[in-house]
């Protein structure tokens, strides 16, 4: 948030300097009201009231200028945190996504929203006119000294109820907007198993459960908008009574003779600009304070994933070396993983198998790097991966997560990992993965559109096209889980076609998977159980060892 700040600070200064001219201009008609009742009326002087309005008109001419350019610096202030913070907070987002699902922050977009907000409201114009309240104060303490403690206590009042409605309304604004994300997050994750819920009539259970998170939220909002609502209207109230007592003690400081009847006006007007910040802040508390939980959110989430500058390292050529790593999922006591150790040189093959909750798909995101040990370390080319910075990283990494993800765009558009158009390279990345036939015969070839998520394609398409985009580019670690499990004969024969000439071409490559057909590819063989290595060894004596321990079984289940 530190280079943002440093781009907003001229501006803020700048629309200081604007709120500083602009309410030395609003002190102009109060003077205009004093001298016209006091000198144009008692004088019956038309001369002097033409120069006066002369001079009015001049300084709400300046002031209506100010204004407006004050207005457009405010929205300029907005567009600089949208075009400055969305791409961190983006970065920041999907890293925080890739490392730890539970502890997602998808709706860190809408906090840029809400903080780009602020600066369209009249709450920040507020808070820079507010601390003119004294100037106004002191101003109208020139007048008279009673119209002074007058007007000084009505301030005192004002800020009163503006601290008041802070302290009353800060935690539950924070509650409310915690429970409305919590809802709406809930109704959004649901709708990815629509087909579920539609098949096994779940609809009107989740419409039940999501109907009691939101009433919890609406009772939480609608006791917050009474009590910002209170205030809002008790603000008028004490602003109009103000402004009434003001005038008796005006109304008898003239009866007394003790004052004008233009300062009487004078300090009317005069005080109720002077409380008119007061009065808008208390109106806008709840975007302040939205605003300002936002900023706090975002600010927490780019501390959490700063990233110091680095050098950047040379191409790595696919060594990958892993040293007593084990991993604690955040939020859970016991090891996913403890103690896993392998090596593999550049170009090698490794099978990683094991029965189902072994541990093997969070092996599999430690070895790309998305996930951090908790103990030990991933190294690439002796660089440990968690370090490495993920936009040089990532062009060396392929990747088939077990529940593939697809992009809405074309073929094109997720084989080049939503880069650029390079038909070369694409048609090239195609071809490694043998999917270039399957492609072609789609309705537009590699320009067809695949729909959000590739729904417009079967299971085994969706798989394939996402094992040509990890294969993109000069990629040196292949890492795939569960590459064929929605892969039909001709899909096995060509992902095995692809494992093989990807040894040829000295790319390391590790897959997870349950079927043999895949470890018959692959120089080396892993195997998990309870999260700890049972076996790891050249795939050769691994296979024969297993089948020596398959017929020892055989034959002690027949005696």
């Amino acid at each position: 948030m530190t280079p943002i700040w440093a781009k907003l600070k001229p501006l803020l200064v700048n629309l200081a300097l604007f709120s500083f001219v602009i309410n030395l201009l609003y002190l102009v008609p109060a003077l205009f009201m004093l001298q016209v009742f006091d000198r144009v009326l008692p004088t019956n002087s038309r001369d002097t009231l033409w120069v006066l309005l002369a001079g009015v008109a001049s300084a709400l001419a300046i002031l209506l200028v100010l204004d407006y350019v004050r207005l457009r610096l405010q929205h300029l202030m907005g567009n600089v945190i949208d075009e400055r913070l969305s791409p961190p907070v983006v970065h920041a987002v999907v890293t925080a996504a890739a490392r730890s699902p539970l502890h997602a922050r998808p709706d860190a977009m809408r906090d840029i929203a809400t903080l780009r907000s602020l600066f369209s409201a009249n709450g920040l114009t507020a808070l820079m006119d507010a601390p003119w309240i004294v100037v106004y104060v002191a101003v109208i303490a020139v007048f008279h000294p009673a119209l002074g403690w007058g007007a000084a206590g009505a301030a005192v009042l004002m800020i009163g109820l503006a601290w008041l409605n802070d302290r009353m309304n800060r935690k539950s604004l924070d509650t409310v907007q915690k429970e409305v994300r919590q809802a709406s997050r809930y109704v959004e994750g649901s709708l990815r198993n629509a087909e579920v819920l539609q098949a096994m009539g779940m609809t009107e259970r989740l419409l039940d459960r999501w109907r009691k998170q939101q009433d919890q939220a609406l009772a939480l909002q609608g006791s917050t908008s009474h009590a910002s609502v209170s205030f809002s209207a008790a603000s008028r109230f004490v602003r109009q009574g103000v402004q009434v007592m003001m005038m008796t003690i005006g109304a008898y400081l003239v009866l007394t003779q003790a004052a004008s009847a233009g300062v009487m006006i004078a300090t009317t007007v005069l005080l109720g600009r002077a409380l008119q910040p007061v009065e808008q802040i208390v109106g806008s508390w709840r975007v302040l304070s939205e605003a300002r939980s936002a900023y706090r959110r975002l600010r927490d989430l780019c501390g959490q994933l700063k990233d110091a500058p680095r050098l950047a390292l040379p191409r790595p050529t696919g060594r990958l070396r892993v040293d007593n790593i084990s991993f604690r999922p955040p939020g859970i006591e016991k090891l996913v993983l403890s103690g896993v150790s392998l090596s593999l040189s550049a170009g090698e093959s490794l099978a990683i198998i094991g029965p189902s909750a072994a541990g093997k798909s969070t092996l599999a995101r430690l070895l790309t790097g998305i996930w951090q040990p908790t103990i030990g370390t991933v190294r690439l080319d002796g660089n440990d991966m968690s370090t490495w910075p993920r936009r040089e990283l990532g062009p060396w990494i392929g990747y088939v997560p077990q529940d593939v993800e697809l992009f809405d765009g074309t073929v094109a558009d997720n084989i080049g990992r939503l880069g650029e158009p390079n038909a070369e390279a694409i048609i090239a990345a195609a071809q490694r993965a043998n999917a270039h036939d399957m492609i072609v015969q789609l309705p537009q070839g590699y320009d067809t559109p695949i729909g959000d998520g590739g729904s417009r394609l079967s299971p085994g398409q969706r798989q394939r096209i996402a094992l040509a985009r990890a294969m993109f580019g000069d990629v040196r670690l292949l890492v795939l889980d569960e590459p064929n499990a929605s892969l039909d004969t001709e899909g096995e024969i060509a992902l095995a076609r692809a494992l093989s000439s990807l040894r040829a071409e000295g790319v390391t490559s590790i897959v997870v998977t349950h079927r043999p057909s895949l470890i018959a590819h692959v120089d080396k063989i892993l195997i998990l159980e309870g999260g700890h290595v049972k076996q790891f060894g050249p795939a050769a004596e691994l296979m024969k060892s297993m089948q020596r321990q398959a017929q020892a079984a055989l034959t002690e289940r027949a005696a």
